[in-house]
């Protein structure tokens, strides 16, 4: 099968053709899917995309008038995706719901301890001969209370870990796991009640309406004062510019992102030649008490080898006219990541 892939960046190159085995015949192509660049796939009988690719209607029309039959998300969250207009078009779509939930898990844990240790801080201190520790105290994660919005593979994955530090841990989920109650003692509260009572929120849940913006300026009014925030979920999860006003006002003490809502058409490319065109973004980081990372938690070798594999195991199954084991339907169960 001659397949494009589209956002296909060095790094995953190798993964890919290792995973392919020669089976497909894949084209490789750094830029984003879009309108523009649907015609790219012409000649290909499936495309394979990623996170911040835009598979909306039109973009699918383009690309099922090309002969585009199938859509391989590289990704386990789909929201790029028009699941609808796929449907109607004869489209079939397969995602990756699990590459490597400890990837993210991990990543998420690593945003803490730096912003909690004040490492953004202490590295341009540290290289100017600056060794004083003054602007530099931290907390012991050890005894504090963190609140996990989203409780599926990768939640379960940071609760084991922060249980590991000695955290007390509180869970928000549609679908609660008994499971971590019993292993780790974790307590499912509503959203509001969880988000008054943790010293850390970490956001692992999928994008839907439902919770686009569920940390809003309401909820982040209820925090405690000088709570972390975390999102290596879905940008939409969190209003940044009210994030960034309960900063500003003292009402959060530290806010780490590898997500961010206006990510796409900016994240995976190269603008350093470039005039900043975000001012939020540009605010934010100029901010000592926030760490951003350029959606880069799932960026490990096992967990890249996973997504490949997925990936292809879906574009094996069309080629034998079979579905995919993970294929999407216009009305996808909103599970946890």
């Amino acid at each position: 099968m001659q397949v494009t892939v589209f956002s296909a960046h060095q790094y995953e190159h190798p993964f890919l053709l290792e995973a392919a085995q020669g089976r497909h015949e894949l084209h490789l192509q750094l830029p984003a899917l879009s309108l523009a660049t649907a015609n790219l796939a012409q000649g290909s009988q499936a495309v394979a995309i990623f996170a911040n690719d835009d598979a909306s209607a039109p973009v699918l029309e383009a690309l099922h008038a090309l002969g585009i039959r199938y859509v391989a998300v590289r990704a386990a969250g789909h929201d790029q995706v028009d699941l609808a207009a796929a449907q109607r078009l004869g489209l079939q779509v397969a995602n990756v719901p699990e590459y490597s939930p400890h990837a993210i898990a991990e990543h998420a844990v690593a945003l803490m301890l730096a912003l909690n240790r004040q490492l953004l801080r202490s590295q341009p201190l540290l290289h100017r001969a600056d060794f004083r520790l003054d602007e530099l105290v931290g907390f012991n994660l050890h005894g504090k209370t963190v609140g996990l919005v989203g409780c599926g593979r990768i939640g379960a994955v940071l609760a084991r870990i922060l249980h590991g530090f000695g955290c007390k841990l509180l869970g928000q989920d549609i679908q609660p796991n008994p499971e971590l109650t019993e292993r780790y003692g974790m307590r499912y509260l509503s959203l509001a009640a969880l988000c008054a009572e943790a010293d850390i929120i970490s956001l692992h849940a999928p994008l839907t309406p439902a919770t686009h913006y569920m940390l809003g300026p309401d909820m982040l009014a209820r925090c405690k004062p000088g709570a972390m925030i975390i999102n290596t979920g879905r940008g939409g999860l969190l209003d940044t510019r009210a994030a960034l006003a309960a900063l500003q006002a003292g009402q959060l003490g530290y806010l780490g992102l590898d997500v961010y809502e206006y990510e796409k058409g900016l994240y995976f490319e190269d603008h350093s030649q470039q005039p900043a065109t975000d001012s939020l973004l540009t605010e934010l980081l100029a901010q000592p008490n926030v760490l951003i990372t350029a959606h880069q938690a799932f960026l490990t070798r096992e967990a890249l080898a996973s997504i490949a594999a997925t990936t292809i195991a879906s574009l094996d199954a069309w080629a034998q006219s079979k579905p995919a084991e993970h294929e999407l339907t216009a009305s996808p169960s909103p599970v946890s990541a």
